[in-house]
C-alpha cells in the first residue's frame, strides 16, 4: 500500500539559536499545569511551541563528534525524549553518551526537576542542578526572565558548557552522525531512505505524535472531534501500510529507521494513556492487529523495552495534568498489551 506522504522535512542549519515559532495570532493561554507543550490555542485547538535551540553535530562546526563529549538529559514518561533513548541504544551509544532521567513528576510550571529519591530518575551528573531550568539558564543566562520553559530531551555538550539542541527529530539524526564518526555501521537513516524517512515522520507528526495531544489539550468540541478524527484517520492508514511489511519504509518487508522510532514513542503510549487520558478512545492500539504488531517487533528489539518504563509513563500524565485530573487518580489498567508491571533497569 501507497501511503500519501508530505514533502520531506531537513534539519535547521547550524548556529539558528533560540528559533521560537509562534502560529501567528495565538493568544498565549498559561494554565497552572499545563506546562511547556499548552503555550498557545487558535479556536480551541492546541498549537505546539517549537524548540529553541538547533545546532548540530558536525566536522565543520563547533560541536564536533566525539566521545564522551555529550549529555542527553531526558524525561522517560516524554515521548519526544524517549525518541533520543532509544536511538542512543541502537545506534550503540551508550559508552559514548551519557544522560540524565528528570522525575516524572512536572512541575507546576511545566519545567521538570532532578529526584535520584525516585526509582528510575537519576541526579544531575553534569552540572550538579536541581532543576533543568538551571540547566537551560547555564546555557542563556536570560532564559527564565523571557518567559522560556525548559523541554526534554536536551543535548547537552560538557566541552563548551552550552545546549546543543532540544528538538528530539534532531537530536536522532546527529546521534547517527556521532555513532558513524565513532565507527558503527549500524544506521537508522540511511542514504537512499532519507526523503522518505523524512517524509514519514512529517506525515504522522501532526496527525499521530503531536495528534493525541491536540486531542487532549482541545479546548472546543469543534477543535477536539476535528483533531480525533484526523488521528484515527491516520492510524487506520498505518494499519493497512504495515499490512505486508515490518517497518515504515524502505522496499520489501522495509527497513528500521528514525521514522519507526518516531511513532512507536506514541504507539506504546497510547493504550496506557492516551485512550483514557486524552480521550483518543475511538480504539485501542492492541485493536489494530499490524500496528500492534509494530509495538510487540518494536520491543523486542535489543534494549528497546528497557527504555520504557511503565510507572513513569502513566503517574506522569495523570499525576502533571492537574488541570485535567484534580485528584491526580491514576488509573490500574490495561491488562492487556504490552505494559508489564515490572520497572526496567536504570539508564543511569
Amino acid at each position: 500500500m501507497t501511503l500519501n506522504l508530505v514533502e520531506g522535512w531537513k534539519l535547521a542549519p547550524p548556529n539558528t539559536r533560540f528559533f521560537i515559532a509562534q502560529s501567528e495570532g495565538a493568544p498565549m493561554v498559561k494554565d497552572e499545569q499545563a506546562g511547556a507543550w499548552t503555550k498557545a490555542y487558535t479556536g480551541g485547538k492546541f498549537v505546539r511551541k517549537s524548540s529553541e535551540f538547533r545546532d548540530i553535530i558536525s566536522h565543520d562546526g563547533p560541536f564536533e563528534p566525539a566521545s564522551g563529549r555529550y549529555h542527553l538529559y531526558v524525561s522517560l514518561a516524554c515521548p519526544w525524549a524517549h525518541r533520543t533513548v532509544m536511538a542512543r541504544t541502537l545506534l550503540g551509544l551508550e559508552d559514548h553518551v551519557t544522560v540524565d532521567v528528570v522525575d516524572w513528576r512536572m512541575n507546576p510550571d511545566g519545567s521538570w526537576s532532578f529526584n535520584p529519591d525516585e526509582p528510575g530518575a537519576t541526579p544531575d551528573r553534569v552540572n550538579g542542578e536541581h532543576h533543568l531550568e538551571a540547566v537551560y539558564r547555564r546555557a542563556y543566562p536570560e532564559w527564565t526572565n523571557e518567559g522560556h520553559v525548559g523541554t526534554v530531551p536536551v543535548l547537552w555538550d560538557k566541552a563548551t558548557g552550552t545546549i546543543v539542541n532540544n528538538e528530539s527529530r534532531e537530536i536522532i539524526r546527529m546521534f547517527g552522525t556521532l555513532a558513524k564518526a565513532l565507527g558503527a555501521t549500524t544506521t537508522l537513516c540511511p542514504d537512499d531512505l532519507v526523503e522518505e524517512i523524512d517524509a514519514m515522520i512529517t506525515s504522522n507528526y501532526e496527525s499521530v505524535n503531536n495528534g493525541v495531544y491536540k486531542s487532549g489539550f482541545a479546548r472546543s468540541q469543534d477543535a477536539y472531534e476535528a483533531a480525533v478524527s484526523t488521528l484515527f484517520d491516520r492510524l487506520d492508514e498505518l494499519d493497512r501500510h504495515l499490512e505486508d511489511r515490518e517497518w515504515l519504509v524502505g522496499d520489501g518487508r522495509g527497513t528500521l529507521t528514525e521514522a519507526d522510532l518516531c511513532l512507536f514513542t506514541t504507539l506504546v503510549r497510547f493504550d496506557l494513556v492516551y485512550v483514557v487520558h486524552f480521550k483518543c478512545n475511538l480504539q485501542r492500539i492492541i485493536d489494530y492487529p499490524h500496528l500492534q504488531a509494530f509495538v510487540e517487533q518494536m520491543l523486542a528489539l535489543p534494549g528497546i523495552r528497557e527504555t520504557c518504563d511503565w510507572t513513569h509513563i502513566k503517574h506522569h500524565y495523570f499525576w502533571s495534568h492537574q488541570h485535567m485530573n484534580p485528584y491526580r487518580i491514576v488509573p490500574l489498567g490495561p491488562r492487556t498489551g504490552p505494559h508489564a508491571p515490572q520497572r526496567g533497569p536504570s539508564l543511569g
